[in-house]
């Protein structure tokens, strides 16, 4: 390679088939659109890269070693672009790695997550018209996203108003740890006459959280709290990495990031 670089940074999974069909898909993507540079790996979180390492044997960096096997390689250009959802707590991680390790290359360019600028949100909004919505009388579609105590969680409200603006009433988006969470969902769709529930995971991977939290059996999932309400309920386990259209942002994001650097993102 000639120093170039680009390290995808992703939360991970340590479920093996929907990592193939959305982080590694990113990657490979990121790999074919820009061959002039080589692809490398990051997860953030370290609960993922430990349980990868003891079940499987897979050995995956956290941020502070891959930047070391940066500057141990001769990198000279690196682009990081993360795969997380909105500008939270772990792209915060992201940005003040960067920050500690950029003066050890020629140029770095920071990329931003999927929900960033007004263009991001109305993106979404498309993709989620094209692929999301259900022909099927008297049905809500809930999309279901982690939620967070950080500030970066107004990126759900701002969707759900970029939705009904959309004039996507019958869509809602509610989260698990965060606002609007599943009894404020319950609460606004009470009333509209709704039968029956479609439901997918707001995020990148459908792992732990979209097979237990949303779609799981136990009372407190939002399965069970929309069956409780009497709802028809369907989950569709399937991250947004697996959509093309969401993995494009990605890429998108990643080639405006190649002509900034982190100073112009600060």
């Amino acid at each position: 390679m000639n120093g170039k670089y680009i390290l995808v940074v992703s939360f991970g999974t340590s479920y093996a088939e929907t990592r193939e069909r959305t982080i590694e898909a990113i990657e490979r993507q990121m790999a074919e659109e820009f061959p002039d540079y080589e692809v490398r790996r990051a997860f953030t979180s370290g609960m993922i890269i430990k349980k990868l390492r003891q079940r499987d044997g897979i050995e995956v960096d956290d941020l502070p070693t891959a930047f070391a096997r940066l500057v141990e390689d001769g990198a000279e250009e690196v682009v990081v672009q993360p795969t997380h959802v909105m500008n939270g707590v772990e792209y915060d991680m992201v940005v003040d790695t960067v920050f500690q390790c950029y003066e050890n290359f020629k140029r770095v360019g920071l990329g931003t997550p999927l929900l960033n600028s007004i263009d991001d949100y109305d993106r979404v909004v498309g993709i989620i018209r094209d692929e999301y919505l259900v022909d099927e009388p008297d049905t809500a579609v809930v999309l279901m996203g982690h939620g967070t105590y950080h500030h970066a969680n107004s990126a759900y409200p701002q969707l759900q108003l970029k939705l009904q603006l959309a004039g996507m009433d019958d869509v809602y988006v509610t989260t698990v740890e965060g606002f609007p969470d599943f009894d404020d969902t319950v609460s606004m769709m009470r009333g509209k006459g709704y039968r029956n529930v479609v439901l997918y995971p707001l995020m990148l991977v459908a792992g732990d959280h979209a097979i237990n939290d949303m779609a799981g059996d136990e009372e407190d999932s939002l399965a069970s709290v929309l069956k409780s309400e009497g709802y028809g309920v369907r989950s569709v386990i399937k991250g947004m990495g697996e959509s093309p259209e969401f993995r494009r942002m990605f890429i998108d994001h990643a080639r405006l990031a190649m002509a900034r650097s982190p100073e112009e993102d600060a």
